[in-house]
């Protein structure tokens, strides 16, 4: 709960300090890449750690994610120049990439399937904890103190979690002779690099169809192939394809996929039409995302018992409908609405997220013995970064599209956009996010009705 806190903390800190940061600094048309770079660091690393973590144990990757995460944020905390910050946001994300999803191993792997629907609560809370905490914090050491300490606050905390887990947690791990992918995990970390930034750039630093973002997806594609080409020759791949031909795992991962879609996406939307459109300021906008952060960790909290009860099928199918449910209560959302309409919406968006990414992750541990757990994880995880660069490209996309169509030309500064353009452009957001969050109800389709579990999970 101490290593996850300061990923989850860190997802909600930054975004009120952004004003302060780019004042202090400078580099506004760079700032977009603090949260960018951050989020293909932590990407492209998650099925690296994986494999690791089956291979020489969860402790030993977790400790080296803790200590990665803790030095970006001091060297955060004493960056001279926005360059050096997105620059040091890197190593942030090089440490998250082996901190979320070896905490979640680490619970697969000392709980039995009936103990997790009551550790589930106490890991939910982190994220519920930290939807009110980070902000807050933001807002305090901005105001009051330094932007800088919002990086400065990971120290203790990290040095905590590493301490405890060097001292308390205890694995075995089967020393044996092992043979490592080098060529898989190049040509995986190149190829997602790439495809990552063609999606998380492409219509906004440069156009879809301009030569930049042909090539980048294009190289993309090559070495991806060639990834999984190599992969089916080699003797322990990175990532083993065998998780998209097991039908629970596979689930999970598009489970991951369309959740990331959805969360990202909306959650770069939501806060702007609070303020462009409502009228409202900073403050009251983020707490209408917070409804959606808060949703979640209280359906995950309580997913156990429905699980254990009804099934994981029967439970991602609830959550599906929930989650669909919240998507159409956006859509009659006009420019006279209250927040509460707004936030109404993401709560109980946020409550069928719960309700089907949790349990599906479990799933996946519980199908899998030990040596492949790590891997049945960091697959989930990776696929809900992936999910979240495709949610900020497409709805970008589309938001832009209405944009450019109805001013007759290109997107201008957001500073020159009236509610009356925008609130179309993010009405169209809205519509597409209902029909990803109808995909959650196929994906709880795929899902078996019962798990079943090898001797050791």
């Amino acid at each position: 709960m101490l290593s996850l806190g300061l990923v989850a903390i860190d997802s909600t800190i930054l975004a009120t300090a952004v004003p302060s940061i780019v004042s202090d600094l400078g580099g506004f048309t760079q700032f977009p890449w603090l949260f960018s770079i951050y989020l293909l660091a932590q990407a492209v690393t998650v099925p690296i750690y994986a494999k690791l973590a089956d291979i020489v144990g969860r402790k030993p990757v977790m400790l080296v994610g803790i200590g990665l995460f803790v030095l970006g944020s001091l060297l955060c905390g004493l960056a001279w120049s926005m360059g050096a910050l997105i620059a040091f946001r890197a190593v942030q994300g090089v440490g998250a990439g082996a901190v979320q999803p070896m905490s979640m191993t680490i619970v697969g792997d000392i709980y039995t399937l009936e103990e997790r629907a009551k550790v589930q609560g106490y890991v939910a809370s982190v994220w519920a904890l930290s939807a009110v905490i980070g902000p807050t914090l933001g807002g305090v050491f901005t105001d009051y103190l330094s932007w800088r300490w919002i990086f400065l606050v990971n120290l203790p905390l990290g040095i905590a979690a590493f301490l405890m887990l060097w001292r308390r947690f205890e694995e075995r791990v089967e020393r044996t002779r092992h043979s490592v992918d080098y060529a898989g995990s190049l040509l995986l970390t190149g190829g997602g690099i790439l495809l990552l930034l063609a999606l998380l750039e492409g219509g906004v630093r440069w156009a879809w169809d301009s030569p930049t973002s042909i090539t980048l997806f294009a190289v993309a594609v090559v070495l991806l192939v060639a990834f999984v080409v190599v992969e089916q020759r080699a003797a322990e791949p990175v990532l083993p394809l065998w998780v998209f031909r097991r039908r629970v795992v596979l689930s999970a991962i598009l489970a991951s996929l369309v959740v990331g879609v959805l969360m990202m996406g909306l959650s770069s939307y939501i806060p702007l039409y609070a303020q462009s459109v409502l009228g409202h300021d900073a403050l009251v906008s983020g707490l209408a995302l917070a409804a959606m952060t808060l949703g979640w960790p209280i359906a995950a909290s309580n997913s156990g018992r429905l699980y254990l009860t009804v099934g994981f099928r029967t439970t991602m199918l609830i959550g599906g409908v929930i989650g669909f449910a919240g998507a159409l209560l956006l859509l009659p959302i006009g420019p006279d609405s209250s927040i509460w309409v707004l936030a109404a919406p993401c709560f109980v968006m946020g409550l069928g997220f719960g309700l089907v990414a949790s349990p599906s992750i479990i799933a996946a541990q519980s199908s899998v013995t030990w040596e492949h757990r790590g891997v049945a994880t960091g697959s989930t995880m990776f696929a809900r970064s992936v999910g979240s660069a495709v949610g900020v490209a497409v709805f970008g996309a589309i938001a832009n599209g209405v944009v450019a169509d109805r001013l007759g030309r290109g997107v201008p500064d957001l500073e020159h956009l009236t509610p009356d353009v925008l609130h179309p452009a993010i009405h169209a957001v809205f519509v597409v996010s209902a029909v990803f969050a109808l995909a959650l109800l196929l994906v709880g389709l795929l899902m078996t009705k019962h798990v079943e579990q090898p001797r050791d999970a």
